[in-house]
């Protein structure tokens, strides 16, 4: 038996939830510093930092070290942290806290086949990654079968986003006031020789990304790895994430990754946008 009420009691309830959901955006005594504080702890931890000491993470965070062991004891308690030694570095539980959203989004339930289909394709490995900060984090991935070496990134990888095709495709699709902001703030590590580390280059690029739809990245992360990405559009027609193709440079050349590679990541790329319209 179903429970009808007044319409004006409807409208007095939606009032109430909305005046209760303003009031906990918008005051800061709502805010718990402590959990910030720790899941900004997590974010350390990079691919490229996945074990670090205490002092490299108080120092990593600007946090004293004895409020940083707090959080590390805490975390280790709970499961997400191990500690090794001297070592603290995230335990597998911590995929939890993102496989849950993750989950629950059609775009990804969408995104696999057609990534999985892409890989077997083009015999090589794909990746779909998201924007977070300065970052990016490969949240799918599909490795053909017909290869017994595949490209190492694994799902939950964070990498620096200017470095990455990925990174810029989701860079060059933000708001110009983001952009400057991101740009200005940008700390820039040379990972290799070809690592772009000039703030004017990486805006002409993110200018020219913008401009055709697409990013090829030659070895700027690591030598020997070429990627391409596209961006993944939702049913709306917003850029949601980035369509990726990694490849051996020994294996690839430029020239077929911006034609033969690059035709069917941007057919992949429409495919998904096309799925998520049904």
């Amino acid at each position: 038996m179903s429970v009808r009420t007044d319409p004006s009691q409807e409208s007095e309830i939606e009032e109430i939830a909305a005046d209760e959901i303003g009031d906990l955006t918008a005051s800061s005594r709502d805010y718990v510093n402590a959990l910030a504080r720790g899941l900004e702890v997590i974010t350390v931890f990079t691919r490229f930092t996945p074990k670090m000491t205490l002092s490299e993470i108080a120092q990593a965070t600007g946090m004293t070290r004895a409020t940083a062991r707090r959080f590390l004891l805490t975390l280790v308690h709970e499961g997400y942290v191990d500690i090794s030694g001297k070592h603290f570095s995230l335990t597998p539980k911590v995929l939890q806290l993102g496989f849950s959203a993750l989950s629950s989004m059609d775009l990804w339930d969408v995104a696999q086949p057609v990534m999985n289909d892409l890989s077997e394709k083009l015999s090589e490995s794909c990746f779909s990654a998201v924007l977070d900060d300065q970052s990016v984090i490969y949240v799918a991935r599909a490795t053909p079968n017909n290869r017994r070496v595949n490209v190492g990134i694994s799902i939950g990888s964070r990498v620096p986003a200017y470095c990455v095709s990925t990174g810029r495709v989701l860079l060059a699709a933000l708001p110009e006031e983001d952009v400057h902001r991101y740009i200005e703030d940008m700390v820039f590590t040379k990972f290799t020789p070809n690592t772009i580390t000039s703030k004017v280059q990486l805006r002409s690029l993110l200018d020219e990304v913008r401009r055709q739809g697409w990013s090829i990245v030659d070895q700027e992360l690591e030598v020997g790895l070429r990627s391409l990405s596209v961006p993944i559009r939702d049913g709306a027609g917003q850029i949601v994430a980035a369509l990726n193709v990694c490849c051996p440079s020994t294996r690839i050349s430029l020239d077929d990754m911006k034609t033969r590679i690059l035709a069917m990541t941007l057919e992949a790329s429409r495919n998904i946008t096309r799925a998520l319209h049904r």
